[in-house]
């Protein structure tokens, strides 16, 4: 799948399009049944599909403030577009001058003169234009002006639950890992590069866990203990009995670390069963079940004690 970062890297000798665009953030199964219709419908004409997505997330541009933490990168979401079959995926530079374009404008630069859009298919609440005048509705009457087949899909509502980036944020921060990855279609996973932490976990408790930072930016499930896998990811060699590309068991603990009053916010994956350095790797970790809430323990005999049963309830979960 090729990717086009920003409208200038749109070939010039494209003469057709099916066009999805949005966000994408999480590209969960609301997300996918949009992916499948544009790709059905590209095979269908004989096009090439294009997803067409924004970076950064539009609201950054146009109220910071109500900026929420996001669900997965750029690249993510290409990996999943591929996976659905999308040639060509278009990330491109979301801006204050894109923001203040008239939907016409909007319309008739991006998808009509960039991109040969011949169809275009988008969720039922689609926003376009200078403070978002543009909706499913001013899309259809733009199709019908300029010649262009405009799809809208229904909002996915499962359960009495619609299946949206937000809901998938709030189980999150609830600690529903579950329902989360209900929503998207897979358990939720984030990525990062081990580094050192405070080294309790393997010289003072016998646990030493693969610790990771992340930026306010990342969402990430709330405070507590989690059964999940963990994968190490790129080409180095890694010293130990681990390797790279394979899923490993793991207790999963996010957050601050109240017994020793460690204030920073971390994830760290104590793997079961194997022992190798992990510092530098980058590394894929998945969360499957919540197992309990974050505590402070008045000794480290009874933290130990709390460990041991994450373990076995990890053994458990993930069994």
């Amino acid at each position: 799948m090729d990717i086009w970062h920003g409208l200038e890297e749109v070939p010039r000798d494209l003469a057709a399009s099916v066009v999805t665009i949005g966000v994408f953030d999480g590209v969960h199964r609301g997300h996918r049944r949009l992916i499948s219709t544009a790709t059905d419908c590209a095979r269908e004409r004989g096009l090439p599909s294009v997803l067409a997505t924004f970076d950064p997330h539009p609201l950054a541009v146009v109220r910071p403030d109500k900026m929420p933490p996001m669900l997965g990168s750029v690249a993510g979401r290409a990996d999943l577009a591929e996976e659905m079959g999308v040639d060509h995926m278009l990330a491109f530079r979301f801006t204050k001058e894109m923001a203040d374009l008239p939907p016409e404008e909007f319309f008739t630069h991006i998808l009509v003169d960039k991109l040969k859009a011949k169809a275009v298919v988008v969720g039922q609440n689609f926003t376009f234009g200078h403070l978002a005048a543009g909706n499913s509705e001013t899309l259809r009457e733009l199709g019908e002006k300029y010649g262009v087949e405009i799809h809208i899909v229904d909002l996915l509502t499962e359960e009495g639950i619609v299946l949206s980036s937000t809901e998938t944020r709030r189980a999150l921060q609830q600690g529903d890992v579950e329902k989360a990855s209900w929503i998207l279609g897979r358990d939720y996973s984030v990525k990062e590069t081990v580094v050192r932490g405070a080294g309790r976990g393997g010289k003072e408790l016998g646990y030493p866990t693969a610790n990771m930072y992340f930026p306010d930016s990342v969402a990430l499930p709330g405070d507590g203990v989690y059964a999940g896998w963990f994968e190490i990811t790129g080409d180095a060699p890694v010293q130990g009995d681990m390797e790279a590309g394979v899923k490993y068991p793991a207790a999963i603990s996010l957050g601050t670390n109240p017994t020793f009053g460690d204030e920073r916010r971390s994830v760290e994956s104590f793997v079961l069963d194997r022992t190798a350095d992990l510092y530098g790797h980058p590394a894929i970790v998945t969360f499957v079940r919540h197992l309990r809430g974050m505590e402070k323990f008045s000794s480290v005999e009874e933290l130990l004690s709390a460990i041991a049963r994450d373990v076995d309830d990890t053994r458990d979960a993930l069994n």
